[in-house]
């Protein structure tokens, strides 16, 4: 890589961008001493010499270049100007301009006054570029007052023979002035520039190499290296885990973190610490990572050198450095969303047309076998018992597998999308029937059946065949998993706006904790269990009754047992006429069930 470094000078540059990319060894060019008189009187030190006291740690190399008849430009290194004591500025400025008056002096008779006006006002130019405004305006006052004691006569006095002389120090002082503040504010604005390209460049730094970051730990190690290269900070990362709770991220060593301060500003999205109004007494500055949709995670930092905070710009760029790894670690956590989901939906429709290949296969065979075993109960001369008992064994597996088919086909249908509901307005005690019906012995063999419709029921506009199916799902349920000769009971409750179909049992009621999962494809109640079943019924319910617009649920009753309820939303029938109205009124008798 290479860099153009921006600065007025050359030494500070090379070590600030050392300090910044952790560089270790420098390679520097020098070229063989010639022979200066004025070296011998004002030795000069190199750059390899003042690189070295700038950055102690860092390892020089040097060179060794062919001479140049040119010499390399003369006078001292100005050094970093931010860096160095206010009281060196104007003691280099008074310092400048007694030089230019021992320089002067002697060729009083020799130069102009003209001439050594001019020099005056260079000692203020230099004195401006090298140390600012402050010293500028005193090396102007002391050029004037050494112009008219050394130079304007009478000298080594400060009257003066000559009014017009008067003019002569105004306008060299308003001159000097003038030249010094532009001088200095050029200066300035160029180091602004420089921390401006500074600032720039680490944020297209920071910008290019979260693009390319695929994991939050990749996230964290960009993060800690640009903070430590910017703010010379120790960063700490606390990013949200699944639970949405902070957990420290990476290698850091935690011991100075306070938790609680990191979980208030995850929760309100301001930073504390030290230069915000919260807790500025922190040992540790706590920055939100702010992403468009939430916090992200909560950045700690120690700092160094807490006052480089003080300017708003880096306050700005800070929160810039946050805004960003937050927005890379929103990226990261919607581009696994999104992976996790296509993989689910691919999963989830391979198996679905896995289901309903082999549930199609297996429906021809299956009704073939429970066929036979009717043929074989039928066949002359009887069978004898032992032989009768297996055919009607066979039977029954041979049904039971056939409803485990068409359960499979059910479910691949209706997660498929393609079943039309075929919705009439019905009553419900017309569809409780139905599905009592269906059942027959199966489940009133067993256990006693108690139903409690209200009356008033409205009509309901639904499939009756699917919502037949399931009452005898759930109906079919609790029978399978309560005692023999335990009740069950089908009931139904009038709201404002919907209509409640509950089961009932008198059996151990459902696992704690999995009240919701029991609805999911392939899981039962529990898991090790002697009763046939996969676990189809109620995903089929709760398929059936979302397509409906309604919703489904199973709890554990107070009084021991499993109660499940699904809601059907309530509409508005069409109305009769009255004539056909009259008619049906005059039909019915009193007495008669509904």
């Amino acid at each position: 890589r290479t860099a153009v470094l921006a600065g007025d000078a050359v030494a500070p540059a090379l070590a600030r961008h050392a300090r910044e990319h952790n560089l270790a060894r420098a390679v520097l060019g020098r070229r063989a001493p010639g022979m200066r008189l004025w070296a011998t009187v004002w030795p000069r030190r190199g750059l390899g010499e003042r690189l070295a006291a700038l950055a102690p740690d860092l390892e020089l190399v040097q060179v060794t270049l062919p001479r140049k008849d040119e010499d390399a430009p003369a006078g001292p290194d100005p050094g970093d100007a931010a860096a160095r004591p206010a009281w060196r500025g104007y003691a280099m400025s008074l310092a400048l301009c007694g030089l230019v008056m021992l320089v002067t002096t002697p060729l009083h008779g020799v130069l102009e006054l003209s001439n050594i006006v001019m020099l005056y006002l260079l000692a203020v130019v230099v004195v401006a570029q090298a140390h600012g405004r402050g010293p500028a305006v005193l090396a102007a006052f002391a050029s004037v007052a050494a112009f008219d004691f050394f130079d304007v006569p009478p000298r080594f006095d400060f009257a003066v023979s000559d009014v017009q002389y008067l003019l002569t120090f105004a306008v060299m002082l308003i001159v000097a002035l003038l030249v010094g503040q532009l001088t200095a504010g050029l200066t300035w604005q160029a180091r602004m520039a420089a921390r401006r390209e500074d600032r720039v460049r680490a944020l297209y730094e920071l910008s290019r190499d979260l693009a390319a970051a695929l994991l939050p730990e990749q996230i964290v190690e960009i993060g800690a290296r640009v903070l430590q290269a910017g703010f010379d900070a120790r960063a700490v990362f606390l990013l949200l885990d699944e639970d949405d709770r902070l957990a420290v991220a990476g290698l850091a060593d935690e011991a100075d973190v306070d938790r609680a301060v990191a979980a208030w500003v995850l929760s309100h999205g301001e930073a504390a610490g030290p230069g915000t109004g919260t807790l500025p007494a922190s040992a540790m500055l706590y920055v939100p990572l702010k992403a468009p949709m939430r916090v992200r995670g909560v950045v700690a930092l120690r700092l160094r050198r807490p006052q480089r905070l003080i300017v708003p710009e880096q306050r700005r760029l800070l929160e810039t450095f946050a805004s960003l790894l937050g927005i890379a670690l929103e990226r990261i956590h919607y581009v696994a969303v999104a992976q996790r989901s296509t993989v689910q939906m691919a999963s989830e429709r391979l198996r679905n047309t896995l289901l309903g290949a082999i549930s199609h296969d297996l429906r021809t065979p299956l009704a073939a076998l429970a066929g036979m075993a009717d043929a074989l109960q039928l066949t002359q001369p009887p069978l004898a018992p032992g032989q009768a008992e297996i055919a009607q064994s066979l039977r029954e597996a041979a049904l039971r597998m056939g409803a485990l088919v068409s359960n499979l086909l059910d479910m691949a249908r209706l997660e498929s999308g393609r079943v039309a509901l075929d919705r009439q307005w019905l009553p419900l005690e017309e569809i409780v029937g139905s599905a009592l019906r269906s059942l027959g012995a199966a489940v009133a063999g067993r256990h006693p059946l108690r139903v409690r419709l209200p009356p008033g029921l409205p009509l309901l506009q639904v499939d009756a065949v699917l919502v037949e199916r399931v009452l005898a799902n759930l109906l079919e349920n609790a029978a399978k998993y309560t005692p023999a000769g335990s009740a069950i009971t089908l009931g139904a409750a009038l709201r404002d706006d919907a209509v409640d179909v509950w089961v009932a049992d008198e059996g151990p009621g459902l696992p704690p904790g999995r009240e919701a999962l029991i609805f999911e494809k392939f899981e039962r109640g529990r898991r090790e269990s002697a009763t046939p079943g996969v676990g189809l019924g109620l995903a089929i319910c709760r398929a059936i009754v979302a397509a409906h617009g309604g919703s489904i649920r199973g709890e554990t009753r107070p009084e021991g047992g499993a109660c499940f309820t699904f809601t059907l939303p309530r509409g508005e029938p069409p109305g009769l006429d009255p004539a056909e109205e009259a008619s049906d009124t005059a039909a019915c008798r009193p007495g008669d069930p509904p």
